[in-house]
């Protein structure tokens, strides 16, 4: 019995200097970890708290706490909900447009030529430019009714010119975040094709796949969980866009999204400070769901690259492929 006890108590000690060695490692990130706690969330509560008062300093006045007024507002208000589609609209044509032509030119990267490196580097370019030097660039340059580079195109073959930032509002903001997003969904979906496995790919031919099975049947799957996070990635940040709006548009109408409307409604000349603090909690919210979902997707990703790599083997794909290709044929 004593034995017994005497082996409990020494399995505590070394559970407790465990955690205490633990604790110690983690003592020099704790300022850190305060630092961020502070400049982040205070204001976040801070925000909350102004979400649930009524405050305009424009003429200045108290703040008055009305509680969930302001979000019944927003829920009533008729262009909070088309900021809303305008949003959607805006990042659902902008994602789903990159993924596209991302996959379409990674396929053509993912091949040796010559030059494949300086190429790679130029495609890369425009997601490294400044959202507003790029919103600048393609409102002066491509999209202007006189002298831009779209309308000379078309003159070329007898179209009249187009006032495309008055006419397509939307859609020209969508083309400029296509045009800088692509380079960013091309990185990820050719990740995803160099981490294809070679000799499963070589099997497929050897059996006799056609070019076109290989990509529908193989390699299509295979990034599924590549482009669902780029996808993810993607609209947690456009959903954000704000330099380009007011850049090439000034939030005029059918262009005016979320983040935008919030500024309109503050600082932009609203001064509704507790109406936009609702609006902007509203936001927040939707940027964190679509995080939590982008990293349960990150790792899955993770783990099925690992399960792919260690328990897939040649013959049993062999086996697959030559089963899937026989049926259709």
């Amino acid at each position: 019995m004593t034995t017994t006890n005497a082996q409990g108590r020494t399995a505590r000690d070394a559970a407790k200097a465990e955690r205490r060695a633990a604790w110690i490692r983690r003592l020099p990130l704790l300022p850190a970890l305060v630092f961020t706690i502070v400049l982040t969330q205070v204001p976040f509560l801070m925000n909350i708290w102004y979400s649930l008062t009524e405050w305009k300093i424009t003429p200045p006045t108290p703040r008055t706490f009305i509680g969930l007024e302001n979000y019944v507002t927003l829920v009533s208000d008729p262009f909070f909900l088309k900021a809303v589609g305008v949003t959607a609209w805006m990042t659902i044509g902008s994602v789903a447009l990159s993924i596209l032509f991302g996959l379409g030119i990674a396929l053509l990267l993912d091949r040796q030529f010559i030059g494949q490196g300086f190429v790679r580097t130029l495609i890369i370019t425009p997601f490294l430019i400044m959202p507003v030097v790029a919103g600048l660039v393609w409102k002066t340059q491509m999209f202007h009714g006189l002298y831009g580079v779209l309308n000379w195109v078309l003159g070329q073959v007898g179209i009249d010119s187009i006032e495309f930032v008055s006419r397509y509002p939307l859609w020209s903001i969508i083309t400029v975040l296509v045009w800088q997003w692509t380079p960013f969904m091309m990185l990820i979906m050719l990740a995803g094709l160099q981490s294809q496995p070679s000799d499963i790919l070589e099997a497929a031919r050897v059996d006799g796949a056609s070019s076109w099975g290989i990509f529908r049947q193989l390699t299509l799957p295979h990034l599924r969980r590549y482009m669902e996070l780029g996808a993810l990635l993607g609209t947690i940040y456009l959903i954000q866009v704000f330099d380009h709006i007011d850049v090439i548009t000034g939030g005029g109408p059918n262009s005016t999204n979320l983040p935008y409307f919030v500024y309109r409604r503050s600082i932009g000349g609203g001064w509704l400070f507790g109406l936009a603090s609702a609006y902007s909690i509203v936001v927040v919210v939707a940027s964190i769901i679509i995080a939590t979902f982008s990293l349960r997707v990150l790792s899955s990703l993770l783990k099925g690259e690992a399960v792919s790599y260690t328990h897939l083997t040649l013959p049993t794909t062999r086996q697959r492929c030559r089963y899937r290709w026989a049926a259709e044929d």
